[in-house]
């Protein structure tokens, strides 16, 4: 009886509102006595969050105008409210499948293709013993990176075009018939997935081998003690230990699975084949921007914001039921 009246009175005096106030208050002390030891840490971060704040957060306010008729000399105080009637009219019409249908092909070439690619790059870097050589690959395929995409889309146009291009010349001199790449609805999405390629793999790389230098070398000792060769050590330690920072970027992949990048796209658009080349964010330019429909274009955009958080929420979760941290 006396253990549990002492139980008792140490829980009243230890969860009493006074001794609670005294351990938030050292909680503050304590989270400020470590902002002020990393100071220089959160001032290289303030730039970016001043960004994200001004850039990201900011502009959502705007999203109201999605449930209005929105006229500019009006703002947006004073703009008809209209509720859901831009999201009926983009479910409704025809567009919406035409635009549902490229964006999800579109995505899943780039699930299936570029987003596994960069991994076998990595596995097969990781294997090259010489580091000059390995730093050298490694430096050639991170460039493009750097161009933007009306560099690599010109590029791309010297070599494809039919009136003096490089590829087609040589399919000429070889006895063939000029293609007109630029302008046909199959090589539309070869060409896509090739030039997001060319240029995002040497990112994705460098990323998973960051990840790769984290791996144990114990491991691969002892693999090589059992006689297991080079794809067994790839298959049964290096993807296993890599799997999380996969499994992270994979979500984040399948958060934008309406959001495929508007200035790629509308680079290699043109009128033979904008049937296959039309996606949600050309979409959005061409009916917010050039035909002024401000309220609609917004619309669309919320649309594809809340599949994105939906199949990210999802899928985080899904992580998590298989043994993964996830993303949050």
């Amino acid at each position: 009886m006396e253990v549990v009246q002492l139980e008792k009175n140490f829980e009243q005096e230890y969860y009493s509102p006074l001794n609670k106030k005294e351990q938030r208050l050292k909680l503050k002390k304590k989270k400020w006595a470590q902002i002020k030891k990393n100071r220089a840490l959160y001032l290289m971060l303030l730039p970016g969050i001043i960004y994200f704040i001004l850039f990201k957060y900011l502009p959502m306010g705007g999203l109201v105008i999605a449930f209005q008729d929105y006229q500019p000399f009006l703002g947006i105080l004073d703009s008809p409210f209209v509720a859901l009637s831009h999201f009926a009219r983009l479910f409704t019409e025809d567009t919406f499948m035409m635009l549902m249908k490229n964006t999800l092909i579109m995505f899943l070439l780039n699930l299936t293709i570029s987003f596994p690619f960069p991994i076998l790059l990595a596995l097969m870097l990781n294997e090259i013993r010489s580091q000059r050589l390995k730093k050298g690959i490694q430096t050639i395929i991170y460039l493009p990176h750097f161009m933007s995409w009306v560099i690599v889309v010109s590029i791309f146009y010297v070599l494809l075009t039919t009136e003096g291009g490089v590829i087609n010349n040589l399919i000429e001199h070889l006895g063939g018939q000029r293609i007109s790449f630029l302008t046909s609805r199959a090589w539309l999405r070869p060409m896509y997935i090739f030039q997001d390629l060319w240029k995002g793999a040497g990112w994705g790389t460098i990323v998973y081998l960051a990840a790769i230098t984290n791996v144990d070398e114990q491991l691969y000792e002892a693999a090589e003690m059992d006689g297991a060769g080079k794809l067994r050590k790839m298959w049964h330690i290096t993807l296993p230990c890599i799997r999380p920072t996969i499994v992270t970027l994979l979500i984040l992949k399948i958060g934008s699975i309406l959001d495929m990048g508007f200035e790629h796209m509308f680079l290699l658009m043109n009128s033979m084949n904008r049937e296959v080349a039309q996606i949600f964010d050309t979409y959005v330019f061409t009916a917010g921007i050039q035909n002024g429909q401000l309220s609609y274009s917004t619309a669309v955009g919320l649309f594809k914001g809340l599949v994105g958080l939906i199949l990210v929420v999802f899928a985080n979760r899904l992580a998590k039921k298989v043994g993964e941290d996830g993303i949050y």
